[in-house]
Protein backbone atom coordinates (compact mmCIF):
# COMPACT_ATOMS: atom_id res chain seq x y z
CA UNK A 1 0.00 0.00 0.00
CA UNK A 2 0.91 3.87 -0.75
CA UNK A 3 0.11 6.41 1.62
CA UNK A 4 0.35 10.21 -0.47
CA UNK A 5 3.90 11.19 -0.30
CA UNK A 6 3.25 14.73 -0.23
CA UNK A 7 1.87 14.02 3.14
CA UNK A 8 3.11 13.92 6.86
CA UNK A 9 0.80 10.95 8.63
CA UNK A 10 1.07 10.98 12.38
CA UNK A 11 -0.56 9.22 15.29
CA UNK A 12 -0.62 10.80 18.48
CA UNK A 13 -2.67 11.31 21.83
CA UNK A 14 -1.29 11.29 25.56
CA UNK A 15 1.12 8.95 26.69
CA UNK A 16 -0.41 5.47 27.23
CA UNK A 17 -3.56 6.35 25.41
CA UNK A 18 -3.54 3.87 22.94
CA UNK A 19 -0.48 5.17 20.24
CA UNK A 20 1.52 2.30 19.77
CA UNK A 21 -1.27 0.05 19.41
CA UNK A 22 -2.45 1.94 16.60
CA UNK A 23 0.53 2.06 15.34
CA UNK A 24 0.17 -2.05 15.32
CA UNK A 25 -2.96 -1.76 13.46
CA UNK A 26 -2.16 0.56 10.90
CA UNK A 27 0.92 -1.97 9.96
CA UNK A 28 -0.55 -5.06 10.71
CA UNK A 29 -3.41 -3.53 7.90
CA UNK A 30 -0.44 -2.70 5.43
CA UNK A 31 -0.45 0.93 5.99
CA UNK A 32 2.84 2.07 5.35
CA UNK A 33 4.77 3.12 8.97
CA UNK A 34 8.56 4.14 10.58
CA UNK A 35 10.14 3.14 13.38
CA UNK A 36 13.08 2.52 15.28
CA UNK A 37 14.04 -0.20 17.69
CA UNK A 38 15.61 2.13 20.28
CA UNK A 39 13.01 1.42 22.60
CA UNK A 40 12.34 -2.23 22.65
CA UNK A 41 9.23 -4.54 23.62
CA UNK A 42 8.60 -4.22 27.93
CA UNK A 43 6.30 -5.33 30.52
CA UNK A 44 4.33 -1.68 29.73
CA UNK A 45 4.41 -2.32 25.74
CA UNK A 46 4.90 -6.02 25.23
CA UNK A 47 4.53 -5.46 21.50
CA UNK A 48 6.96 -2.56 20.89
CA UNK A 49 6.76 1.15 21.31
CA UNK A 50 6.54 1.78 17.63
CA UNK A 51 8.76 5.17 18.23
CA UNK A 52 11.48 6.79 16.12
CA UNK A 53 14.64 8.10 17.67
CA UNK A 54 13.87 6.81 21.26
CA UNK A 55 10.38 9.42 21.96
CA UNK A 56 12.96 11.91 21.17
CA UNK A 57 11.21 13.30 18.38
CA UNK A 58 9.90 16.63 20.57
CA UNK A 59 13.01 17.74 21.27
CA UNK A 60 13.85 17.74 17.77
CA UNK A 61 10.28 19.21 16.85
CA UNK A 62 11.29 22.31 19.03
CA UNK A 63 14.26 22.95 17.83
CA UNK A 64 13.57 22.27 14.14
CA UNK A 65 16.31 19.38 13.43
CA UNK A 66 13.55 16.33 13.10
CA UNK A 67 13.69 15.44 9.26
CA UNK A 68 9.72 15.17 8.62
CA UNK A 69 10.70 15.21 5.09
CA UNK A 70 12.28 12.07 4.99
CA UNK A 71 8.89 10.31 6.92
CA UNK A 72 6.27 11.53 3.82
CA UNK A 73 3.80 8.80 3.00
CA UNK A 74 4.27 7.00 6.37
CA UNK A 75 2.91 6.60 9.84
CA UNK A 76 5.08 8.14 12.43
CA UNK A 77 3.64 8.49 16.34
CA UNK A 78 4.43 11.81 18.10
CA UNK A 79 2.31 12.52 21.53
CA UNK A 80 0.36 14.89 21.87
CA UNK A 81 2.63 17.58 23.19
CA UNK A 82 4.95 17.35 19.99
CA UNK A 83 2.04 18.40 17.73
CA UNK A 84 2.30 22.10 18.81
CA UNK A 85 5.87 22.00 17.12
CA UNK A 86 4.90 20.64 13.69
CA UNK A 87 6.04 23.18 10.93
CA UNK A 88 3.72 24.43 8.25
CA UNK A 89 2.94 21.48 6.09
CA UNK A 90 0.29 18.88 5.10
CA UNK A 91 -0.66 16.60 7.53
CA UNK A 92 -2.82 13.94 8.43
CA UNK A 93 -3.18 12.65 12.21
CA UNK A 94 -4.94 10.31 14.01
CA UNK A 95 -5.60 11.39 17.52
CA UNK A 96 -6.36 8.86 19.98
CA UNK A 97 -8.29 9.08 23.44
CA UNK A 98 -8.77 7.31 26.01
CA UNK A 99 -10.15 7.11 29.67
CA UNK A 100 -8.60 9.55 31.63
CA UNK A 101 -8.55 7.34 34.79
CA UNK A 102 -6.95 4.43 32.77
CA UNK A 103 -4.02 6.98 30.85
CA UNK A 104 -3.13 8.13 34.67
CA UNK A 105 -3.59 4.36 36.32
CA UNK A 106 -1.08 2.85 33.06
CA UNK A 107 1.29 6.04 34.04
CA UNK A 108 1.70 5.10 37.61
CA UNK A 109 1.83 1.46 36.42
CA UNK A 110 4.52 2.20 34.24
CA UNK A 111 6.28 4.46 36.87
CA UNK A 112 6.07 2.17 39.42
CA UNK A 113 4.60 4.92 41.65
CA UNK A 114 1.84 6.19 43.11
CA UNK A 115 0.72 9.85 42.41
CA UNK A 116 0.16 12.04 45.31
CA UNK A 117 -1.20 14.96 43.46
CA UNK A 118 -3.29 13.03 40.96
CA UNK A 119 -5.63 15.76 40.47
CA UNK A 120 -3.88 17.91 39.52
CA UNK A 121 -2.45 15.65 37.17
CA UNK A 122 -5.27 14.53 35.78
CA UNK A 123 -6.16 18.28 35.44
CA UNK A 124 -2.85 19.25 33.39
CA UNK A 125 -3.23 16.40 31.10
CA UNK A 126 -7.46 17.43 30.16
CA UNK A 127 -5.91 20.47 29.83
CA UNK A 128 -3.14 19.45 27.32
CA UNK A 129 -5.49 17.30 25.52
CA UNK A 130 -8.31 19.82 24.67
CA UNK A 131 -5.79 22.17 24.16
CA UNK A 132 -3.72 19.85 21.47
CA UNK A 133 -7.05 19.02 19.81
CA UNK A 134 -8.31 22.63 19.66
CA UNK A 135 -4.87 23.08 17.99
CA UNK A 136 -4.58 21.02 15.24
CA UNK A 137 -8.49 21.69 14.70
CA UNK A 138 -7.61 25.16 14.01
CA UNK A 139 -4.57 24.45 11.96
CA UNK A 140 -5.58 24.71 7.52
CA UNK A 141 -2.43 21.85 7.33
CA UNK A 142 -3.87 19.32 9.10
CA UNK A 143 -6.65 16.95 8.53
CA UNK A 144 -7.40 15.17 11.79
CA UNK A 145 -9.48 12.16 13.06
CA UNK A 146 -10.10 11.43 16.91
CA UNK A 147 -10.64 8.31 18.06
CA UNK A 148 -11.06 6.89 21.01
CA UNK A 149 -8.97 3.60 22.45
CA UNK A 150 -11.40 2.41 24.78
CA UNK A 151 -14.05 2.17 21.51
CA UNK A 152 -11.85 0.79 19.10
CA UNK A 153 -11.29 -2.05 22.20
CA UNK A 154 -14.73 -2.65 22.81
CA UNK A 155 -16.18 -2.26 18.80
CA UNK A 156 -12.93 -2.29 16.56
CA UNK A 157 -14.83 -3.11 12.76
CA UNK A 158 -16.76 0.13 13.53
CA UNK A 159 -13.97 2.22 15.09
CA UNK A 160 -11.49 0.66 12.65
CA UNK A 161 -14.12 1.42 9.93
CA UNK A 162 -13.44 5.22 10.75
CA UNK A 163 -9.95 4.76 10.20
CA UNK A 164 -10.28 2.59 6.94
CA UNK A 165 -12.59 5.66 5.66
CA UNK A 166 -10.27 8.83 6.71
CA UNK A 167 -7.37 7.21 4.97
CA UNK A 168 -9.48 6.27 1.64
CA UNK A 169 -7.21 3.43 0.93
CA UNK A 170 -9.37 0.47 -0.81
CA UNK A 171 -5.89 -1.80 -0.13
CA UNK A 172 -5.74 -1.75 3.05
CA UNK A 173 -6.92 -4.25 5.07
CA UNK A 174 -9.47 -4.06 7.60
CA UNK A 175 -9.60 -7.27 8.50
CA UNK A 176 -6.12 -7.50 9.76
CA UNK A 177 -6.47 -4.37 11.40
CA UNK A 178 -9.02 -5.85 13.60
CA UNK A 179 -7.10 -9.24 14.39
CA UNK A 180 -4.15 -6.98 15.13
CA UNK A 181 -6.10 -5.85 18.78
CA UNK A 182 -4.99 -8.10 21.37
CA UNK A 183 -7.56 -6.96 24.20
CA UNK A 184 -5.16 -9.00 26.89
CA UNK A 185 -3.19 -6.05 26.68
CA UNK A 186 -6.19 -3.92 28.00
CA UNK A 187 -5.01 -3.84 31.50
CA UNK A 188 -5.92 -0.45 33.07
CA UNK A 189 -9.50 -1.18 32.78
CA UNK A 190 -11.94 1.03 34.05
CA UNK A 191 -15.72 0.59 33.85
Amino acid sequence: MKLDEKINYIVSGLERSGTSMLMQILLAGGAPVAFGNSRLPDQNNPKGYYELEGGKIINKLMDGTFPLNKYKGKFIKITSYGLKYLPLGDYKIIYSERNIEEILDSMEKMANIYDTNREETRESFVKLNSMIKNYIREREDIEVLIVNYNNIISKPSINLKKIYDFLGLADINLEKMVDAIDKKLYRQRRT
